[in-house]
């Protein structure tokens, strides 16, 4: 625990010294981390220790003596500790990485990316960035999300924070339809899927260890407070095989496995586009090419698969289990009542 709020510290001083033009004091940095982090004290001395540590590992932080004090700031050669040449290509794929991730902006994450791409075009030579800009306009992306995480940025450096320091976050949380409650929860990671960024938390109230880890949406997080109580993480949580076990972001420590026959149409679809790594897809028929398809995906949820069954329209039934075919048939009774009715 310790040592991880040492790698907060030290993050957050590299931080305060890229932004800071004139340098800083220690007792300034000392305030500045007391407020960014919330900390309730921290002594000048292990602002001192946090300074050379990261000169120990070869950040190039000088200091001189002025009217305010003793200043410290990142001398010119700083970033020649990183020093990495960039071709075109290169360039490319991370313009196109930056497009992907802009859920992200307004957070700490978007600032880290967009400081990393500010100091990528100012070091690469004026050719290369010219070669860059003439490719980049023959590929585009789109179907990125209006949406941002701006208006959550506290929460989401207190989540971040918590998740450092293995703290126990309290949380407004207002799921769709229902009411708000507040919860206790010890955070374990954040996951981004499908534009949303979800907090992968245990609930500490479950007994259940096979119920316990489950994804909390951040947009419908209304307050987070860290508290000053800490959680033992479990050693036996791995965060990619929880995430990965499953088609969607319902996830857990198990997935059932679905069948649902598809038509010719929709199998080629599938072929193309994957829902899961896993999925396996058998012809119901292997001498008939015009056979239909049989697909076998896992998933932890009938939520999950209902949207990609129901875009696939007649090209697709469930097979089983019971509860994920009797989960896409109330929809379509339900639809059909509603456009019938």
């Amino acid at each position: 625990m310790a040592r991880n709020e040492q790698l907060i510290r030290q993050h957050k001083l590299l931080q305060l010294l890229e932004d800071s033009r004139f340098g800083r004091t220690l007792d300034e940095l000392r305030g500045d981390l007391i407020l960014d982090l919330g900390l309730s004290t921290l002594h000048t001395r292990t602002v001192r220790r946090d300074v050379e540590a990261l000169q120990g590992a070869g950040y190039d932080i000088q200091n001189e003596v002025l009217e305010r004090g003793r200043i410290y700031r990142l001398g010119r050669n700083h970033t020649a500790v990183h020093e990495i040449a960039f071709s075109a290509t290169e360039l490319i794929a991370l313009s196109i990485g930056r497009e992907l991730l802009y859920p992200l902006m307004g957070t700490q994450y978007w600032q880290g990316i967009e400081t990393f791409w500010n100091k990528v075009q100012e070091a690469i030579p004026e050719g290369v960035y010219e070669h860059y800009q003439r490719y980049r306009k023959v590929l585009y992306v789109s179907g990125t999300p209006s949406k941002t995480y701006e208006a959550q940025s506290g929460m989401l450096k207190s989540i971040n924070r918590a998740i450092l320091e293995h703290r126990v976050v309290e949380i407004k949380y207002k799921p769709i339809g229902r009411e708000a409650s507040v919860r206790q929860i010890e955070p374990y990671g954040l996951a981004v899927h499908q534009n949303s960024i979800y907090v992968v938390a245990a609930a500490p109230e479950v007994t259940d260890e096979s119920e316990r880890l489950r994804n909390w949406k951040l947009d419908r997080f209304t307050q987070a407070t860290v508290l000053d109580e800490y959680f033992k993480p479990d050693a036996k949580i791995n965060l990619n095989e929880f995430l990965g076990k499953s088609i969607g972001i319902f996830s857990g420590d198990s997935s059932t496995p679905v069948k649902i026959r598809l038509g010719n149409r929709s199998a080629s679809y599938l072929r193309e586009d994957p829902w899961h790594p896993e999925q396996k897809l058998e012809p119901v028929d292997a001498d008939d090419p015009a056979s239909d398809t049989i697909l076998t995906v896992p998933a932890s949820h009938p939520r999950e698969l209902l949207p990609k069954v129901l875009a696939l329209g007649s090209d697709a039934e469930v097979l089983e289990p019971a509860e994920y075919r009797q989960a896409v048939a109330d929809v379509i009774e339900k639809l059909t009542q509603t456009y019938n009715g």
